[in-house]
């Protein structure tokens, strides 16, 4: 994965096209939520990409956390310093936050450690939908809304095991080893929590946590539906490649 394609740097700011974004979205994750299509109404550029961007920009800690607060689009203008402090928000030039950042420990700048973590991180997103979220609901018979299935990325958090020695791993992998969803009536908060490899032995952990909108009673036939749209939403992107 070559992130430098799929984002623009200038003057210390960061924009993104709406083909860049969809295409990392589809191309890189294998995220075709509707949201990140090229002609989408409410256009949405992935989270994952805001996070291997600030980890190619910033280099990563030992420590990291992430909160996201705002739908980046194609019009969103960033600024991107040069230096950040431990504490960062990321906000576009009318000063709105989208991404606030906290960052400790020890740190690396090793681009090809970071290319091989982001990309693990993004492969690992994009088994969310169906393949971890659809079995969720199934245990909690909810499910979520057929006609507009919003999921949304709230945060995520990164811990890596002395970094200073790890940081030369290129044969990074990342394991789900939990998997929760809270349902609260209409609403639901899916907790996704994993381990980080390197030739089979653990350098960290972390977690990722999502919001679900609109729940409603799970419908066997009606998520199948939903499953079988995306499935060939996925298969006409392959099959136009």
């Amino acid at each position: 994965m070559n992130i430098e394609n799929y984002f623009n740097y200038n003057d210390q700011t960061i924009r993104f096209t709406r083909h860049q974004a969809s295409t990392f979205a589809k191309g890189v994750a294998g995220d075709f939520n509707p949201i990140h299509d090229e002609d989408a109404r409410r256009f949405c550029v992935p989270g994952d990409l805001l996070f291997a961007v600030f980890l190619a920009k910033y280099g990563i800690r030992q420590e990291m956390k992430f909160e996201f607060s705002g739908m980046v689009n194609d019009t969103t203008l960033l600024i991107a310093p040069e230096q950040i402090p431990d504490t960062f928000s990321l906000q576009d030039d009318n000063e709105k936050d989208y991404m606030d950042v906290i960052a400790s420990g020890a740190s690396t700048h090793n681009a090809d450690f970071i290319a091989a973590l982001s990309e693990k991180y993004v492969q690992f997103s994009s088994k969310t939908f169906p393949d971890i979220l659809v079995p969720l609901m199934e245990q909690e018979k909810v499910m979520i809304n057929p006609a507009r299935p919003l999921v949304i990325y709230k945060n995520m958090e990164i811990y890596l095991d002395n970094l200073e020695a790890n940081k030369e791993a290129s044969q990074i992998e990342l394991s789900l080893t939990q998997a929760i969803l809270k349902n609260k009536g209409k609403k639901g908060e899916v907790r996704l929590e994993f381990s980080i490899t390197d030739e089979a032995k653990e350098i960290g952990h972390g977690a990722k946590n999502l919001l679900l909108s609109g729940l409603r009673e799970y419908d066997a036939e009606q998520l199948s539906e939903v499953i079988d749209n995306y499935a060939k939403r996925k298969q006409s992107y392959l099959s136009a490649k």
